[in-house]
């Protein structure tokens, strides 16, 4: 595990960026898996930045999202589909082709979770996993109890995860009570994970990742059993480490 300690949110971003560039200009056919939400939104707009100023090309990239929501359309403005299409994949080169997210609206929705787990089998796995992490530790939608050897799955979300997103919707009832996501098997049978946290509401849930136990009850806690696996946390984020 390396930690990289950053002032703030910025320099957080800018250093994400600076890893996630050098990878992609050496492996032009990586396989990056992406999260959504506001910690990995920075990352995204400096990735923007790059291939306008410095042309980085993404043609031959594929991208592997972590989760998306059960039961709204994907043109929905708080789908993940939506976000990742605004936040990034519109604004680069790489093919629609060549990006995949969960659907959430299957009606088999764990031969979805199969279909989905198959696919990054035979795009040759996940090369480099971008993770946030929850204030319970999830990472993922993998709540506090999840298995850590569980693949893609269906999963019903934390009430304090819900209220924690409910800042993207109009109201709390809006806010999805289950959600299909890449379990933390999955993640974990990535090659390199970066794992980015920013602001004290994440102090917390850092301290468990980094000096608590290995344990179920913090999923995150997983990511200390892999052997290419990189903390970028601003000042805030680490200040009980």
């Amino acid at each position: 595990m390396k930690i990289i300690r950053t002032a703030n949110y910025e320099e957080m971003s800018l250093k994400a960026a600076e890893i996630m560039i050098d990878r992609i200009r050496n492996n032009p056919e990586i396989t990056l898996g992406l999260a959504t939400g506001s910690t990995p939104r920075g990352v995204y707009q400096k990735l923007i930045k790059d291939h306008v100023q410095n042309h980085t090309s993404y043609k031959k990239v594929k991208t592997i999202n972590l989760d998306e929501y059960m039961g709204i359309s994907e043109d929905d403005p708080n789908s993940y589909h939506y976000f990742m299409k605004t936040e990034l994949l519109d604004h680069i080169d790489i093919p629609t082709a060549q990006t995949h997210l969960p659907d959430g609206r299957a009606e088999d929705l764990h031969a979805e979770c199969a279909n989905y787990e198959n696919n990054i089998q035979s795009i040759g796995g996940i090369d480099l996993q971008l993770l946030g992490i929850g204030e319970n530790g999830h990472i993922g939608f993998n709540e506090p109890g999840t298995p850590f050897d569980i693949l893609t799955h269906p999963v019903k979300l934390e009430e304090d995860t819900r209220q924690a997103n409910a800042r993207f919707f109009n109201s709390i009832d809006e806010v999805p009570t289950h959600a299909v996501t890449m379990g933390i098997g999955t993640i974990m049978a990535s090659k390199e994970i970066i794992l980015l946290a920013s602001g004290a509401n994440k102090a917390k849930a850092m301290s468990l990742l980094i000096n608590g136990a290995i344990h179920e009850s913090v999923p995150a806690t997983a990511l200390r059993n892999h052997n290419n696996f990189t903390i970028i946390a601003d000042e805030e984020a680490l200040k009980l480490v």
